[in-house]
């Protein structure tokens, strides 16, 4: 019979994937698959148009109706700042991206650490899972300023909120890709005489892909988001303290020309994540 114990410890996100339907993945969002002639063409031109009307309009609009440039630059401003003040919000840039891919590069490895320990051992599970769940409700920003008074305005408590921000998205949705593996594999392979490391290895990591792919965009995506909030709450560095700055000195071309950079950073995260899952996870869709 097949071991109770292998069952779903975890509380999933939705039930278990139809015969013949679609299953939670990067892959699921069928706008963004290439599929090649004359329909995949249009499509980015549509994609073009839209962009083009909606900024031409904000322009004529902005313009037409003569509001101040301190309340809502007009799109042309906007790019004119991003233009020439790009050397001067780049140092700034750099300081997020080293914060972001620190403290993600720890929070993922632990996250994924946990998933791994709390799958395989269901009384770890008991023990992290009320810490875990105290981590993921608790916004990170909050702890920002205790980081600070414990660590200073540095680099480090920044690291430590983005790690904290993205490490328990990157576990829950890990152990729920775990947990969500047929049982009826895992019975076949044990009546072949398969370890549980064999097991975990050759059956459990590739059938939990996309989850994990999707664990790891959402804590890349919250990682930013805590990083840039970090960097508003205090420290004299990086994109946030750039947003600060520029609203306080209402100098608002170059307030929104860094929220067009962190947009574009996060489009990034999501298309990055994206191409490795129709690389790596595709077989889902």
């Amino acid at each position: 019979m097949v071991d109770r114990e292998l069952g779903d410890k975890i509380p999933t996100f939705g039930e278990a994937k139809p015969a013949g339907g679609q299953g939670v993945g990067v892959t699921n969002l069928s706008a963004f698959r290439g599929r090649g002639g004359r329909r995949s063409a249009m499509e980015i031109f549509a994609i073009i148009a839209v962009a083009v009307v909606v900024v031409g309009g904000a322009e004529v609009l902005i313009r037409v109706f003569e509001v101040p440039q301190f309340v809502l630059p007009p799109p042309s401003s906007i790019a004119v700042a991003l233009v020439t003040d790009f050397q001067f919000i780049f140092p700034h840039l750099i300081h997020t991206l080293v914060e972001l891919f620190s403290g993600y590069a720890i929070g993922a490895s632990v996250g994924l650490i946990l998933a791994a320990v709390i799958t395989q051992f269901p009384f770890a599970e008991k023990i992290i899972a009320p810490y875990i769940l105290m981590l993921v409700t608790t916004p990170m920003l909050a702890l920002v300023p205790l980081l600070i008074l414990n660590f200073g305005f540095g680099y480090t408590p920044r690291i430590i909120a983005v790690a904290l921000a993205s490490g328990p998205m990157v576990m829950i949705n890990a152990a729920t890709g775990f947990r969500r593996v047929d049982l009826a594999k895992i019975a076949l392979a044990r009546s072949f005489g398969a370890s549980t490391l064999q097991i975990f290895l050759k059956i459990r990591v590739p059938m939990a892909l996309p989850m994990i792919i999707v664990g790891l965009m959402i804590g890349a995506i919250f990682g930013l988001l805590t990083a840039v909030g970090a960097e508003m709450v205090g420290g004299g560095f990086g994109l946030g303290n750039r947003l600060t700055t520029f609203s306080s000195m209402i100098r608002m071309p170059q307030f929104f020309a860094v929220i067009l950079i962190l947009s574009t950073l996060g489009i990034l995260i999501y298309v990055t994540f994206f191409l490795i899952g129709k690389k790596w996870a595709g077989w889902e869709a």
